[in-house]
């Protein structure tokens, strides 16, 4: 959504730096917790600073002792076999497994993540898992336990910063986003087992000693498009265990991260066919 159009969707005040923190605190974010965020600036009106004073403000919600984690996905860097939005024509596919660059985590933007994330990887402190295709961003104390030994196999699974944030008991916020865009249920995915469940191919580029090399390997094919029904379905379920309210001028949710994904583990395995 372009500048002009937020200011014309959402008249009244511009939020601010302040504003956003009262209104995080107000819905629930702990102080000192691990909070993993999945955000959309465009959701939350005309904002004073743009994504640069979201982080600022996440950062004061959960104070110097709490760490902020965010997704910062290249899903480019994958497989152009399994590529769809757009295709690419077979005769490609050796072109971009030999010349695609290297994921490097100091350089490689994310992809379709947003701004916030894109903002707050590059933020002072900031550490970034070394994945090439769902890497995450983290800062605060235990962002070096979150980030590393990131399993290129298990990239959403146990061995990734979701099962580190699990460990953690950390919380989801859900800010101007739905629970489509809520990628702990993808740890759910990993420890359930459903009847469609499947491995994958995959590639990617990655730094091997300094030196780029395309690098094969197997992870499960994950699939998000229930994610809605089984948010709807949690929170149905539990209605204590998700604070749902207004950050700036979009909704926002906030919840326990291990209630969701044993939810989900069980959800999978029930409805999953």
């Amino acid at each position: 959504m372009r500048e002009a159009d937020v200011v014309d969707a959402f008249p009244g005040v511009p939020q601010t730096v302040e504003s956003l923190t009262r209104d995080l605190i107000e819905l629930g974010v702990r102080p000192n917790s691990t909070l993993l965020v999945h955000s959309s600036l465009s959701a939350l009106g005309w904002v004073c600073g743009g994504s640069e004073a979201v982080v600022m403000a996440l950062i004061a919600a959960v104070g110097p002792a709490g760490t902020l984690v965010m997704p910062t996905h290249t899903s480019s860097l994958s497989e152009p076999e399994h590529w769809g939005d757009p295709p690419v024509p077979p005769s490609w596919w050796p072109t971009i497994r030999a010349t695609m660059p290297a994921f490097d985590p100091r350089t490689t933007p994310s992809r379709a993540m947003g701004l916030i994330p894109e903002t707050f990887r590059r933020w002072p402190g900031a550490l970034r898992s070394y994945h090439p295709q769902v890497s995450f961003a983290a800062r605060g104390p235990t962002a070096s336990f979150i980030v590393e030994r990131h399993s290129i196999r298990d990239g959403l699974g146990d061995e990734s910063p979701l099962g580190r944030i699990y460990d953690l008991d950390g919380d989801v916020l859900l800010l101007g986003v739905g629970h489509g865009r809520n990628t702990s249920l993808h740890l759910a995915e990993v420890r359930s087992d459903y009847p469609s469940r499947a491995m994958e191919a995959q590639g990617a580029p990655i730094l091997v000693e300094g030196e780029r090399q395309w690098v094969a390997f197997e992870t499960l094919a994950v699939d998000s498009d229930d994610f809605p029904r089984i948010g709807a379905a949690f929170e149905a379920a539990h209605p204590d265990a998700v604070r749902i309210g207004t950050v700036g001028r979009g909704s926002a949710r906030v919840m326990r991260q291990r209630r969701l994904v044993d939810f989900g583990v069980e959800w999978m395995g029930a409805n999953r066919e």
